[in-house]
């Protein structure tokens, strides 16, 4: 015999479910979103935006030109005056610092940038076209990546003379076969997808299908990619005119900069310190950068 006193009636307010539904929150709000909680990430942009709006007003408002010599204050020790000091010409080493992280950081980007174009390009119409074209372009790509790109990027140098014009030409030129690979990868496995067919059976023609539907939806990794390999030509700049194959006097990349600090690092280590900590804190900010686009990128991690 059942008991009613255990049952209690329910009434149609009670009956209607409550939903708890997420707001509808877009892919790159939340990849901003998962960014933001990477601290390491958050303090690498705050770097980059800083070292960039310095590189850009820092020498207009200094006192000092980049070139401007006074040999009755030469490698003058560090004051209010000179906050870094001056060099064997005596030139301000702050200002220099400054104006070479103008070049840097632009050699860093527009490689990136020629990089991004060739790359993608590259390996997207690799990818997508298959077969034989396929095996053909990509044995070339083998072929640049067996040798070692400093090889390369030295041999160019060496051919186009050095100056910030070449170095943008033989970074571009080197620097472009990583990126063609994992665009390549990433047009592979996505064009065999139902969105791609289906652009197929409407009509679209390769370009299209390439243009519109594939590569965008290989922007994630495009953008690690590239702001990975920021540091890196940065980083090759430097070391390209550290050897004397970089930029030419007057102009102060912080390679040059570093390359003659050596020459005094006993007596005054400053000149060399300098420019070796802020090539140090630019190609950590982009690394810690692009781990936290990496992260915060990946659909698969989303929540």
């Amino acid at each position: 015999m059942e008991d009613k006193e255990l049952f209690e009636f329910v009434g149609k307010e009670e009956l209607q479910i409550k939903e708890f539904v997420r707001p509808s929150v877009s892919y790159w709000s939340d990849a901003w979103r998962r960014i933001k909680k990477n601290r390491f990430a958050m303090i690498g942009l705050v770097l980059i935006i800083i070292l960039i709006v310095f590189a850009i007003i820092g020498p207009i408002i200094s006192p000092y030109e980049y070139d401007q010599t006074d040999l009755n204050n030469v490698y003058a020790p560090i004051s209010w005056k000179h906050i870094f000091g001056t060099d064997e010409l005596g030139r301000d080493v702050l200002t220099r610092v400054l104006y070479g992280a103008r070049i840097s950081l632009a050699v860093g980007f527009v490689a990136s940038f020629l990089n991004l174009i060739i790359g993608v390009i590259y390996g997207g119409i690799s990818g997508y076209l298959g077969g034989r074209v396929d095996n053909i372009m990509m044995r070339i790509v083998d072929i640049l990546y067996s040798v070692p790109i400093l090889l390369i990027v030295i041999l160019l140098m060496v051919v186009l003379r050095p100056g910030l014009t070449n170095v943008f030409i033989a970074l571009g030129i080197a620097y472009w076969v990583g990126m063609a690979r994992i665009v390549r990868g990433q047009v592979l496995s996505l064009k065999e997808q139902e969105f791609t067919l289906a652009a197929k059976a409407l009509g679209a023609d390769r370009r299209r299908i390439l243009l519109k539907h594939l590569i965008p939806n290989t922007i994630g990794p495009i953008i690690i990619t590239a702001t990975l390999l920021i540091p890196d030509a940065i980083f090759f700049e430097s070391f390209l005119s550290f050897i004397g194959l970089g930029v030419s006097a007057p102009m102060a990349s912080w390679g040059v900069l570093a390359s003659d600090g050596v020459r005094a690092f006993r007596s005054h280590p400053n000149l060399f310190l300098v420019p070796s900590l802020f090539i140090c804190i630019t190609m950590l900010s982009f690394n810690f950068l692009g781990d936290g686009l990496r992260d915060s990128l990946d659909p698969r991690l989303r929540k």
